[in-house]
This record gives structure tokens, C-alpha cells and sequence, in this order.
């Protein structure tokens, strides 16, 4: 007799800038666990989470799939329930892994983390730990640095450095000083490029600095280099595996939220060309990063690589990328061996070790 079904809870959504996308990847993991090559091994359970941080069972998670876009608040069953967590819509003991697919913050920081590891339930991804740190920008530079990992000069501050215009005016004179021009603003705790602003004057630095701090009161100011932008991908947990590395290449000026997610504006070039040896040395820097934060299960790591000096930098750490169409992480395990509905079903397997 046939073994039943693993019941996968897919959550997706979320109260963060990244809800769009966190709709497109989950769409992607969906159809990778209901591939016929499965053969029924696992029964999907979608769950929402609305801007407002609702849960929704999975009647209406499968409406918002189908629409592809979160639905306004009219569309959902009313009266409406209180914004957050009140109930899970779904009894715990139905489901035998949780998936969640959230980027940003309250999904992809430990916060869900936490309730998973609290239930008591297995989950893929990084722990609380890994994913806090690996969210925080600011917290996963100081854990690379205390690794010895490599990385671009940069400056972390408070949002309340801005409310004063004398800290204000000193603080713009040592970016400018210790950074200078151009370099990029980014709130500490959002992804996909969302908040950043690559800036080239004292106005344009404070405008960045300004945008950043309506979405994160931490935030980072990099010096701009001139590199190329490669990832890698890793996947396990004793041991972890990386990938080939890949390199995005665009034609704007930077790899902004546009850009990673429109289409026709970037391409990938997978394996990337690059000498064997700094091929090695970005995989074994990729699985140190992980390494350095605590990260295990999924994670995709960014460098920056000047040729022209043989310079490799650290850019960061994402423990819980994106799965759309245009995402690096699946398709450098694709890349790498490991087709989509395949590495799927492995990082449910690694959620229940």
C-alpha cells in the first residue's frame, strides 16, 4: 500500500513590501511539489497572509494565486478579522512541513521562525537565528566581518541621526567623506532592492537617506565599486552544497527592483565566465557566509568580483530567496543538476531531518 501524501503548508504573502513577490515564488513552489514526476508524494496546502498580517485558509490563498496580486480588502469574507495572528487557519496536526515562501520582514527575519519552532513543526529554511541575521543587514555585515569575510566599505546608522540638522550635516559630511560618490542607501531589513537608492551628490544622499528611513529605522550606506554581480546558491544542512556561480548582467544603471523582476531587462549568464579557481573560491566563500550566520536548508549568496584587481566582495546573504521566473536560486541548481521540482522536494526532506 502507498505511503500518504507529506502535507506541505505553503504560506505566502506576508506584511511586508515584498507581498508581490512572495505571490510569484510561492506560484513557482506550488507547481514544483504538484509535478507529476512526484507522483502525488505531496498534498499542498496554500496559506495567505494579507498586507495586514491576516491568515487566510486555503480557499482564499488559491483565489490570490490565481489572480496572481493580493486581493483589496472588499474581496475577502467580511466583517474582516483583527490585523495579525489571531488563529492559524489550519489545524497544525494536518500539516507534516511548513514552506513558508515570504520575503521581508515579519516572514523571512525569524519571526514565522519562531512560531514554527515554538509549534514545535518542521519547517524549510534557516532557523530564527540565520534568518534574523541574515535580514538585518547591519547584523550580517558584523557577522561577516567577525569571519573575516571580505566586504565593500560601509557605514551603518539610525534613522534618528536625520532628525537633528546638526547630526544631519555631520553625518552627510563623513559619508561623503569615508564613502563618497556614488554609493547606495538601503533600508537594513528589506530585499529585492526595495527602499535603495544609488545616490551621486549631497542632496540625492539625503533624499536616499530619507526614502530608506520611512521603510527601516536601521540603515546602510555602501561605497559603489565597479564589479560584476554574481550569486551563489546553497542548499542542505550537514553538510551544505553550493552551486555553480552566475552572474546577472543588465543594462540600467543598477540591478533596482525593476530591473530583477521586468522581463527582458537583465539576463543571466549561468555558469557565469569565470576562472575556475575564483569560480572555488566564491563556492567556498558562499558556504562560509552561511557559516558566519547561521543559515542552512536554502540561501543565496551575492558577491561582487572586480577582475580587474582579482578583488571578491561580500555583498550579502539571502536566506529565503525568490522562486519567481526570473529568480537565480532555482535556476542555479538547474543549473547545477538539480531541476525545480526536485530541489523543492530536497529542502522538504532537509525541513524534516
Amino acid at each position: 500500500m502507498p505511503s500518504s501524501p507529506l502535507r506541505v503548508a505553503v504560506v505566502f504573502g506576508g506584511a511586508s513590501g515584498e507581498h508581490d513577490v512572495s505571490i510569484r515564488s510561492a506560484s513557482t513552489v506550488i507547481n514544483a511539489l504538484d509535478d507529476p514526476s512526484h507522483q502525488g508524494r505531496f498534498k499542498v496546502r496554500p496559506l495567505y497572509i494579507d498586507r495586514e498580517g491576516r491568515w487566510w485558509p486555503a480557499a482564499i490563498a488559491e483565489r490570490v494565486l490565481q489572480k496572481g496580486q493580493a486581493l483589496p480588502s472588499d474581496q475577502l469574507p467580511q466583517p474582516l478579522p483583527a490585523q495579525g495572528l489571531r488563529q492559524l487557519p489550519v489545524d497544525p496536526d494536518l500539516i507534516d512541513v511548513w514552506y513558508p515562501v515570504l520575503h521581508g520582514p515579519n516572514g523571512e527575519d525569524g519571526t514565522v521562525q519562531g512560531l514554527f519552532t515554538l509549534m514545535k513543526q518542521p519547517f524549510v529554511g534557516s532557523g530564527v537565528l540565520g534568518s534574523a541575521v541574515g535580514m538585518d543587514k547591519l547584523a550580517m555585515k558584523a557577522a561577516f566581518a567577525a569571519a573575516g569575510i571580505p566586504q565593500v566599505p560601509y557605514i551603518g546608522l539610525n534613522a534618528a541621526e536625520l532628525r537633528d540638522p546638526q547630526r544631519q550635516e555631520q553625518l552627510l559630511t563623513r559619508l561623503e567623506n569615508e564613502l563618497g560618490y556614488p554609493c547606495f542607501v538601503k533600508p537594513a531589513n528589506l530585499g529585492s532592492s526595495v527602499g535603495i537608492s544609488k545616490v551621486r551628490s549631497r542632496s540625492e544622499l539625503l533624499e536616499g537617506l530619507r526614502q530608506a528611513a520611512s521603510l527601516d529605522p536601521r540603515l546602510v550606506v555602501e561605497r559603489g565599486v565597479n564589479a560584476r554581480e554574481l550569486e551563489c546558491a546553497v542548499l542542505g544542512r550537514d553538510p551544505l552544497k553550493s552551486s555553480v556561480v552566475g552572474e546577472v548582467r543588465f543594462d540600467a544603471d543598477w540591478y533596482d527592483y525593476e530591473t530583477k523582476y521586468t522581463e527582458g531587462l537583465s539576463q543571466t549568464l549561468i555558469p557565469a565566465p569565470l576562472p575556475d579557481s575564483v569560480s572555488r573560491e566564491i563556492q567556498a566563500l558562499a558556504i562560509r557566509a552561511c557559516h558566519a550566520v547561521g543559515a542552512f536548508g536554502q540561501a543565496r549568496v551575492d558577491v561582487f568580483y572586480d577582475e580587474t584587481g582579482g578583488q571578491i566582495w561580500m555583498n550579502e546573504i539571502n536566506t529565503l530567496p525568490g522562486f519567481t521566473s526570473q529568480s537565480m536560486y532555482p535556476t542555479l541548481w538547474e543549473a547545477s543538476g538539480i531541476p525545480l521540482p526536485q530541489l523543492v522536494a530536497e529542502l522538504v526532506d532537509a525541513a524534516r531531518e
